[in-house]
């Protein structure tokens, strides 16, 4: 991946706040949406999600998860030549009070302080997504697979 390319991963991870969450419902894919937070190196995202909805309700059954973040479409003429990553990964619930957990919190609400509000529901909890790989679109004939070593690199960009 070229040095553009790397940087321009790295500003669509830290400057998205929306993914679409890829779960498996009865042997099918299922894909909604959800706010996130990544660590510095871009190894996890942190997800807060109420454990009634469908797609916690995936998880919970089966830890395969995809992420997917992309550019806003801004009307142009062809969108396939938006931005955009998918990250494979595994999920795994983090309880409240488990280590990490408050320095996860405090930057997620850095991010979006109107959650605070979610923070009071018994329901909600925070998942973990580690990154196992994926593939990046930079635009028209520049797509790259990311492993979890690249992301770790691109990261410092």
């Amino acid at each position: 991946m070229d040095s553009q390319s790397e940087k321009l991963l790295a500003h669509i991870i830290r400057n998205t706040r929306l993914a679409s969450l890829a779960t498996l419902r009865d042997e099918a894919p299922q894909v909604s949406m959800v706010a996130y937070v990544t660590v510095d190196d871009f190894s996890a995202f942190y997800i807060h999600v109420s454990r009634l909805a469908q797609h916690t309700m995936d998880m919970q059954k089966n830890k395969r998860v995809s992420l997917l973040i992309a550019e806003t479409d801004d009307g142009r003429a062809d969108p396939q030549t938006l931005v955009r990553v998918s990250i494979r990964g595994s999920a795994e619930i983090i309880q409240n009070g488990e280590p990490g957990y408050t320095p996860i919190k405090d930057m997620y609400l850095a991010r979006f302080p109107e959650a605070e509000q979610l923070f009071k529901l018994a329901d909600f909890s925070f998942w973990r997504i580690k990154a196992k790989g994926g593939r990046f679109v930079a635009g028209f004939s520049k797509a790259y697979n990311i492993t979890p070593e690249a992301l770790k690199k691109v990261s410092t960009r």
